[in-house]
């Protein structure tokens, strides 16, 4: 450890650097809202046209390449990520704290790793829970009067390419179930919707039903753990929200293949279509999504694939807060094809299912590596300045 020193992180980068203004006279925007973002992985950037939208009140923040965002409330949701592609007039959240590096001093990759680090993740939300405002959150100060130990800049870009690896293979892995994924939806596209606008006719034994028919639901077993709670837990398996895994604990409530549908909160996307999850495995899951199984043919894949491209927009009750009701989902109207056509198109798609599963798998275990070798690089544990990379 020699090698490394102490610094206060404000000294080598700086925060919120640029600001759009309405001198820069932006015809239109893309732009990052802190809940699309999880663990560096993007799910969605919102266009604005200005002539149709009005730009967000905080569609403020301008980045560039290698400026780390850094969600500032709840900082244990892991809202944050480093820019590696932009599109153009790209604004970020004033949720964010934007960070810029001196790269004289700091590797931007090194210090976004250093900044995921679960331990600097809590002790950022214990100052979080400390706040007075109305949601747990830190000023960019607080980022700025870390104190972090960092080695010679060679080796910040060894460690930083060492865990980049790991997560490149998880990102490709992703992309890969994400193409799976609509591949599988065109094959549904195509089985049983695109059939019926030929001539409106169904097929024989084919009939138009709603949801009621074809799904089980397992709402009565939500048992919402608070963060108090699950902050005393070990972390083995996930504990899933509307829209993503919110944490991990050390029980389960379902063992098994299901799929998750928002109830509340985010509950359809931009076309109105659900927040759907597809989970399996052991897993713990709060009040804010229905648990669906399928039933008289239809299995868990066929589901996904279904509600995937059914918009659900007019079920969609509470000017506040968005709701999904059990008795509004279930008079949802659907195609509900003959068991013989489901089971021929389930045997098409439950080779890409599980080859998805099998991406996810794997993504579990680079994550695991990654995640052990995390902490022992940063403190210099592991001793990379004699690798060759």
């Amino acid at each position: 450890m020699e090698a490394w020193r102490k610094i206060r992180l404000g000294d080598a980068c700086v925060t919120n650097a640029g600001s759009y203004s309405p001198k820069d006279e932006w015809k239109f925007f893309n732009y990052l809202d802190t809940g699309n973002i999880t663990d560096n992985r993007i799910d969605s950037i919102q266009y604005i046209d200005v002539a149709n939208d009005k730009l967000p009140s905080r569609a403020r923040r301008k980045v560039k390449k290698n400026s780390i965002v850094y969600s500032t409330v709840r900082p244990n949701q892991r809202h944050f990520g480093i820019i590696k592609m932009q599109p153009e007039n790209f604004l970020v959240s004033t949720g964010f704290t934007v960070i810029d590096v001196d790269v004289d001093t700091l590797d931007a990759d090194f210090l976004y790793y250093l900044l995921t680090q679960p331990t600097l993740v809590e002790a950022l939300h214990a100052i979080a829970e400390q706040s007075t405002s109305a949601y747990p959150s830190i000023k960019p100060s607080d980022i700025e009067n870390l104190e972090i130990e960092i080695p010679e800049l060679a080796t910040q870009k060894k460690i930083a390419e060492i865990l980049g690896s790991l997560d490149r293979k998880i990102t490709q892995n992703t992309e890969v179930n994400d193409n799976l994924l609509q591949q599988a939806r065109a094959l549904y596209k195509d089985r049983f919707i695109d059939m019926r606008s030929c001539d409106g006719v169904l097929p024989e034994n084919w009939h138009i039903g709603t949801v009621s028919e074809i799904i089980e639901l397992h709402d009565s077993k939500r048992i919402p753990l608070s963060s108090r709670e699950r902050a005393n837990l070990d972390k083995i398996y996930p504990y899933y929200g509307a829209t993503s895994i919110m944490d991990y604990v050390d029980r389960y409530l379902f063992d098994g293949i299901y799929l998750l549908l928002g109830e509340d909160g985010t509950v359809v996307d931009s076309n109105g279509f659900p927040i759907l999850q597809y989970v399996e495995g052991k897993f713990w899951v709060n009040n804010h999504a229905h648990i669906i199984t399928g039933k008289n043919g239809f299995s868990v894949e066929t589901l996904y694939l279904l509600f995937s491209l059914t918009s659900v927009q007019s079920i969609v009750t509470g000017a506040v807060q968005p709701k999904i009701s059990q008795a509004n989902l279930n008079k949802v109207s659907v195609i509900v094809p003959s068991r013989e056509a489901l089971g021929s198109f389930d045997s098409v798609i439950q080779p890409i299912f599980a080859q998805i599963r099998n991406l996810r798998a794997e993504n579990d275990r680079l994550a695991a590596v990654r995640d052990i070798l995390l902490p022992r690089l940063m403190s210099g544990e592991l001793d990379v300045s004699a690798l060759d990379i």
